[in-house]
C-alpha cells in the first residue's frame, strides 16, 4: 500500500466505494513518473506529454485510456495550467467535466482531492480558510487555530485545486477567487507577520468546471471570467465509442456491488442507443428529431448509472444478468427527474421507434413499456 493509499483509506482491500484516481492509477503514474524524461513544468510532478498520455492513454506503454473525447481539448488544457490563468470547463451536465479535471489533477499534482464543491451554500472559508473555534477562543488567532481550505492548502502545497459546479455558487463567494487568480496570495488579516500571507507555490493552478444548464443561474463576472481560459467538452460522438465506455464503467460499478455477470452488451446496446436518441430528440435517426427531447439529462454518465441499476436489478431480484425489461423500469427514475411529461415522451419513444425494430432486445424494450405506468 502507497503512501497516498495510507492517507486515504483508500487501499485496494479498503472497501472504499471511489478511490481518488492518484489511487486507482498509482501504478500507471509510477510508471510515467519513473520514464519521464521530458521538461516540466515548475512544480508538476509529470511532464505535459506524460500528463496527456496519462489522460488520453498510450497502449504500447500500458496506459489505458480514461478520458473519451479530443486530445486536442486535453492538450489545450494542460497548457492552460502551467500558465498563469485558471482552465474552466463547460458542457453539457454528464460529459466527464470533473472526471477529466480529476484526471488533470491527479497526473500534474499527484493529489485531486483538494476539491471545492460548489452550491447554493458554499461559502467562502470554505474555498479559503477558516477556524477552530475552540483553540480560536481559547488561544486567540493562530496558525494552530487556522483550518486551512481547499485553496490555501493549494497555494501553500503548489497543487491544482478543482472546483467542481462554480456557477452554483453566489457571485459574492465566486468573486472571493479573484485576488487568488490574480494576485496568487491569500491574505489572513486576523495573523500578524509573515503568517499573514500565504503565497502560491510553483504547481498551484484551479480547474474549474460549470455545466451549460446552469447558466443564468449565477453568471460570472466578467472580471472572474478574464482569469479563466474556457474550454467546452462535448459529449461522445458515436455510439461504438460511448458503449464501449458505458460497458467497461458498468462493469467496474457491478464488480464493486458484488454483482455477479453483467448485462449483456446487447441490452447494454440498446440502452445506450436509446439515450442517445432521446438526447437528439426522438425520431432524430428518421430527420425528425429534436421536437420531443426530454427535459432531463440524457447523458452518458446517467447511461451507466441506469446500466448498473440494470444490472443490480436483474442479479439481486432474479439471480441472472439485467434484461431490457429491467432498462424500461430503471429509466422510468431518470425520465421523471425534472417533467412527468418526460415519461410520456418516453412512453412515445418506446411506442414509435422500439416497436418498429426487429431484433429481439428492442422487441422485449417494447413488450415492457407497460412497466411506465406502475
Amino acid at each position: 500500500m502507497t503512501v497516498r493509499e495510507e492517507r486515504t483509506g483508500a487501499g485496494p482491500a479498503s472497501g472504499v466505494q471511489r478511490p481518488p484516481a492518484e489511487v486507482r492509477y498509482a501504478a500507471e503514474l509510477a510508471a510515467l513518473r519513473e520514464a519521464d524524461r521530458d521538461p516540466r513544468p515548475p512544480g508538476w510532478e509529470l511532464s505535459l506529454r506524460a500528463a496527456r498520455r496519462f489522460v488520453v492513454g498510450d497502449p504500447e506503454a500500458g496506459i489505458g485510456r480514461k478520458f473519451v473525447g479530443n486530445p486536442s481539448l486535453v492538450d489545450r488544457a494542460l497548457v492552460t495550467l502551467a500558465t498563469s490563468r485558471g482552465l474552466m470547463l463547460v458542457g453539457e451536465p454528464g460529459t466527464a467535466k470533473s472526471l477529466l479535471s480529476e484526471l488533470i489533477a491527479a497526473a500534474v499534482s499527484g493529489d485531486s482531492t483538494l476539491t471545492v464543491q460548489g452550491g447554493a451554500a458554499t461559502t467562502e472559508d470554505q474555498i479559503k480558510y477558516g477556524w477552530n473555534y475552540a483553540l480560536l477562543v481559547a488561544e486567540g488567532p493562530s496558525t494552530r487555530s487556522l483550518v486551512p481550505a481547499p485553496m490555501l492548502r493549494g497555494m501553500a502545497e503548489g497543487r491544482l485545486v478543482r472546483f467542481e459546479e462554480i456557477t452554483r455558487c453566489p457571485l459574492e463567494v465566486q468573486d472571493s477567487l479573484l485576488s487568488l487568480l490574480s494576485e496568487r496570495v491569500v491574505a489572513i488579516p486576523e495573523l500578524s507577520g509573515p503568517d499573514g500571507m500565504v503565497f502560491a507555490r510553483q504547481g498551484f493552478n484551479v480547474i474549474a468546471t460549470a455545466n451549460t444548464r446552469d447558466r443564468g443561474v449565477n453568471e460570472m463576472s466578467a472580471a472572474l471570467k478574464r482569469r479563466f481560459n474556457f474550454e467546452t467538452v462535448f459529449p461522445i460522438p458515436d455510439l461504438d465509442t460511448e458503449l464501449e465506455l458505458v460497458e467497461a464503467e458498468v462493469a467496474r460499478l457491478l464488480a464493486n456491488s458484488g454483482v455477479g455477470p453483467p448485462p449483456d452488451r446487447d441490452v447494454l446496446e440498446v440502452l445506450v442507443a436509446t439515450f442517445r436518441e432521446l438526447r437528439a430528440g426522438a425520431g432524430a435517426q428518421d430527420g425528425r428529431g429534436g421536437g420531443d427531447r426530454p427535459t432531463a439529462v440524457m447523458s452518458t454518465a446517467e447511461a451507466v448509472s441506469v446500466a448498473h441499476a440494470v444490472g443490480v436489478r436483474g442479479w439481486y431480484l432474479r439471480g441472472e444478468p439485467g434484461n431490457a425489461a429491467d432498462v424500461v423500469a430503471c429509466l422510468a427514475g431518470t425520465a421523471a427527474k425534472d417533467s412527468p411529461d418526460d415519461l410520456a415522451r418516453l412512453r412515445r419513444y418506446l411506442e414509435q421507434q422500439a416497436g418498429r425494430r426487429r431484433t429481439p432486445q428492442w422487441q422485449a424494450l417494447y413488450d415492457a413499456r407497460h412497466l411506465l405506468d406502475g
